[in-house]
């Protein structure tokens, strides 16, 4: 595994925090509980809309980090992707599941959190499965001098970018890049590019 700098290193082991058995929320249009259902059960085929969040993590320098996604997921595996992506779990609310999943992936507590905006998406990856997710898109802030510590499980490889270089990536090919993370990225660079620059520059409070 490749590691970074600027405080990144990688954990001590591959701890899982994804299963297959885990109970997930499904949800209509207007992310409005429906029921539950596993989490290989709502991937599988076409997929089955459920509720999910994306983070984009950014450090003191205004940078952006993204990762490689392990070569050990079942969908888009050795993809790069934003900071960190997941689900609410059955009976969790959606804020505690970004914060619970950033400490498993990233071994962070964010210093500021907030909510952008949300969105329904559905993208398939062969004949594996698929994504069909009601998806929540955060921005988070690194603390000041915090070393984040790289869940290997989840994460292959690293890097922070500046939002330039990040443009330019979506702007290329966008073979090896998963498809929400493209157009998440495009979202926060045009309708919400005021709230994303503000959040940027704006002073760090507790998430």
């Amino acid at each position: 595994m490749k590691g970074g700098s600027d405080g990144i290193e990688a954990g001590p082991r591959a701890q899982a925090v994804s299963f297959p058995c885990e109970e997930l929320i499904v949800v209509d249009g207007s992310d409005r509980l429906q029921g539950f259902g596993t989490k290989e059960q709502l991937h599988a085929g076409n997929g089955r809309l459920h509720r999910a969040f994306s983070v984009f993590l950014l450090d003191r320098r205004g940078r952006v980090l993204l990762h490689r996604r392990s070569d050990q997921k079942p969908l888009w595996p050795g993809y790069w992707t934003n900071s960190c992506c997941s689900h609410p779990r059955r009976g969790e609310q959606l804020q505690g599941a970004v914060k619970r999943r950033l400490r498993e992936e990233l071994g962070v507590r964010a210093a500021s959190l907030e909510q952008v905006y949300s969105f329904e998406y559905h993208a398939r990856f062969g004949t594996v499965g698929s994504e069909h997710e009601f998806c929540h898109v955060f921005l988070a802030r690194l603390p000041d001098a915090a070393s984040l510590r790289v869940n290997p499980s989840e994460i292959a490889e690293w890097a922070w970018r500046t939002p330039e270089a990040v443009d330019a990536m979506v702007a290329g090919s966008r073979d090896g890049l998963t498809p929400w993370f493209c157009l998440e990225w495009e979202a926060l660079r045009g309708l919400y590019r005021r709230q994303f620059e503000h959040f940027a520059a704006s002073p760090r409070s507790a998430a």
